[in-house]
């Protein structure tokens, strides 16, 4: 299905690898110019890169932590000296602490919403501040702790949770400004960061064995969920959280 979305410009954070990547590519697939954002390893990114202008579009680096406002600010600037303008932004980049509440201190938690959160919001002003082609899609991608209890991510469920919030409010605040802003839930993806989760092999085979549909969804499934969101297909969905978890959160 064409997407309408052919040389469109988009900044997609932490794209160098997993589901950030799957995102990028799957827009420079759709002809949208893609700029990754990175913060500690350039040659994935590079690599990411190199990907898409195989596709046929432009790929521009974009170094910076999101959680740090003057990164932000400096990441946008240079979209707009090269680019002039933005069109689409993703807000993939996450991190957190993954501890029992009796471990958890409040630095872990300010140091988890920041990024996971809070990082929403200069980024939705830093793309209000340039100018669009028409208008314009974020998509934040949370996660099913959002709304359910898993084993040592109180911080980040947490962050998520008001992840989902922001996208609400912003949403209704930005919609007659011709910005649309959703987030997609992703439920269990053997991604690198599943690595840092003791119970990973656990948690891997009891969502597989739970899910509905028979298998773990991949980033190429949250991808083309995002993808689709950033279309005009989706101009009449403000404000919402789309789960992608074959299924997994309907059960009992």
């Amino acid at each position: 299905m064409e997407l309408g979305l052919r040389g469109r410009r988009a900044l997609v954070t932490g794209s160098s690898r997993g589901i950030g990547r799957a995102i990028a590519l799957s827009l420079a697939d759709a002809g949208v110019d893609v700029a990754i954002n990175f913060f500690r390893h350039r040659a994935p990114a590079e690599a990411v890169a190199k990907e898409i202008e195989a596709c046929g579009a432009r790929a521009l680096l974009v170094r910076g932590n999101v959680a740090d406002p003057s990164h932000v600010q400096r990441m946008f600037d240079e979209i707009g000296r090269t680019w002039c303008g933005l069109d689409i932004l993703v807000s993939n980049a996450a991190s957190g602490v993954l501890k029992p509440v009796s471990e958890l201190t409040l630095h872990h938690f300010h140091w988890t919403m920041d990024i996971n959160a809070a990082a929403l919001l200069p980024l939705v002003q830093g793309l209000l501040r340039l100018p669009a082609a028409g208008p314009r899609s974020v998509v934040a991608v949370s996660s099913l702790g959002a709304i359910r209890a898993i084993p040592n991510y109180t911080a980040v469920g947490a962050s998520k949770a008001a992840l989902e919030s922001m996208v609400r409010h912003l949403a209704a605040e930005l919609a007659p400004q011709g910005v649309r802003i959703n987030a997609v839930s992703a439920g269990t993806v053997d991604t690198d960061a599943l690595k840092h989760f003791p119970n990973r092999e656990e948690l891997l085979q009891e969502s597989a064995r739970r899910t509905p549909a028979g298998r773990l969804i991949t980033p190429q499934d949250v991808a083309n969920v995002v993808a689709f969101l950033c279309s005009e297909y989706a101009s009449m969905i403000h404000g919402q959280t789309v789960v992608v978890d074959g299924g997994y959160s309907i059960l009992a």
